[in-house]
């Protein structure tokens, strides 16, 4: 399909695709952090007053994730910029019903007009993608230079030259997009039929029934 399955020495450049990554899951309003070598569960607020640096306790999960970074970042930057790789019924919930080959190609295609919020990619066994998968542009991880490097035996495989010139293209619409509401001028009915395919649109208070 649209993937490369670069060598283990071969640097690492936008496009890589690497499994087992840590996301980090906290909350700043009950998070654990260690004072004097005891663990306590405190608010971000009162842990970080002081100002220095604060020992945590945090949940990590490995995830599949995409280099968004520069592949000159990726050469020298401290760190590098990854986004987490999810099923992508997750990532669009518009698909979760979707079946047939038209509505696939319908809802794929869309990311070539739109400014949407992920980049499909297509399965591959080779890769591990034993389903359809999208990029989630809304979860980002940041992780070492260094150590990424070190875990380039993670590396899975990467897009080739045109899914790759599409993912620079869809990395910087999405980062430079301005906040429209395109739903604005709808009456409430049709804000009613609207938000049955887009759930996340807020109604103006004067589309709201209440």
């Amino acid at each position: 399909m649209i993937y490369n399955f670069p060598g283990q020495d071969e640097p690492i450049r936008q496009g890589d695709i690497f499994v087992r990554i840590p996301r980090f899951d906290f909350a700043l309003k009950r998070i654990a952090v260690v004072v004097k070598d005891h663990p306590e569960v405190t608010s971000w607020e009162s842990a970080a007053k002081e100002g220095g640096p604060v020992t945590t306790i945090v949940q990590a999960r490995p995830v599949t994730a995409i280099v968004i970074s520069q592949n000159c970042d990726a050469l020298k930057a401290p760190d590098i910029n990854l986004c987490e790789v999810r099923n992508f019924r997750e990532v669009e919930l518009k698909s979760k019903e979707t079946k047939t080959p038209k509505s696939w190609s319908r809802i794929i295609t869309q990311q070539a007009r739109l400014n949407q919020k992920w980049f499909y990619l297509p399965p591959d066994d080779k890769l591990g993608f034993t389903e359809k998968m999208g990029v989630d542009f809304m979860v980002t991880i940041r992780v070492p230079r260094v150590d990424l490097e070190a875990l380039r035996h993670l590396r899975k495989g990467c897009l080739n030259e045109v899914a790759a010139a599409h993912f620079r293209e869809r990395i910087a619409e999405f980062y430079r997009r301005y906040p429209y509401d395109e739903w604005y001028p709808l009456d409430k009915e049709e804000m009613e039929v609207y938000h049955k395919d887009y759930p996340d649109a807020k109604p103006f208070s004067w589309q709201s029934s209440d």
